[in-house]
């Protein structure tokens, strides 16, 4: 696929999907959506580089959009006033030629895994929490894919980085990773099934691949996820980092 023709959901505009949505910018992504329903604040300021002092207390879509037409001029930016949820996930999923996730919170997290392998739709994951961060990327399929990770929503002592921190820089390399995870599947590469690793005390990085569980309800031998049942994603109410 060329980068001009690919489109590209970024699902939180916040320290992952904004870096991220900078880097699939600049390489010529031709469609890039981004989803939330959050407004900026003071406090995104020093990791959320789309926004400036100007956009504080308005729309983050909005702002986002106005940033990337300014840094990438042929892009199209689609603009998705809502969080990734339930009602809208696997429609939003199809909607585009893969995901970027940048949520701060596992219901989300799980949920963006399952609407995509629904969708039968690439993703690639992102986390950050104090010094720590992760990407993954996920095929159409799965095999692995987040739940062979991590198998199910935790319902209880899983901080988020609005409980734990994150560290401003720690967001920004995982978030270019991502981005460069994402780029390599539009483009055919064989990165589906890398998880990337990063450690912001040491500056140690490391990119492996993993392997699926057999057992996974995702996309194991014996699926026992069919649909999205909202039941399972319980809350979801976190900012995304």
């Amino acid at each position: 696929m060329k980068l001009g023709d690919a489109r590209v959901l970024v699902v939180g505009a916040g320290g992952l999907g904004c870096p991220a949505a900078i880097v699939l910018a600049r390489a010529g992504v031709g469609t890039i959506g981004v989803a939330d329903d959050d407004e900026v604040d003071v406090s995104n300021l020093h990791r959320q580089i789309l926004f400036d002092d100007a956009d504080v207390g308005g729309s983050k879509v909005e702002a986002a959009a106005r940033a990337l037409a300014k840094i990438a001029p042929g892009v199209n930016v689609v603009k998705h006033e809502t969080r990734l949820l339930p009602p809208n996930a696997v429609e939003l999923a199809a909607a585009y030629d893969l995901v970027v996730e940048g949520s701060d919170n596992f219901p989300t997290k799980f949920l963006a895994a399952d609407a995509c392998r629904l969708a039968k739709r690439p993703i690639v994951h992102g986390a950050a929490v104090r010094w720590h961060g992760t990407a993954m990327a996920v095929g159409p399929g799965g095999r692995p894919c987040y739940r062979c990770l991590f198998e199910d929503v935790p319902r209880e002592n899983a901080p988020n980085c609005a409980e734990a921190g994150v560290v401003g820089p720690v967001v920004g390399v995982v978030a270019a990773a991502q981005a460069d995870l994402a780029i390599s599947v539009l483009l055919g590469e064989d990165v589906l099934g890398t998880l990337f690793t990063f450690d912001g005390k040491t500056l140690a990085s490391r990119r492996r691949r993993l392997s699926p569980r057999a057992a996974c309800d995702l996309c194991g031998d014996r699926r026992a996820i069919q649909g999205i049942e909202p039941a399972r994603y319980q809350p979801v109410v976190c900012d995304f980092q």
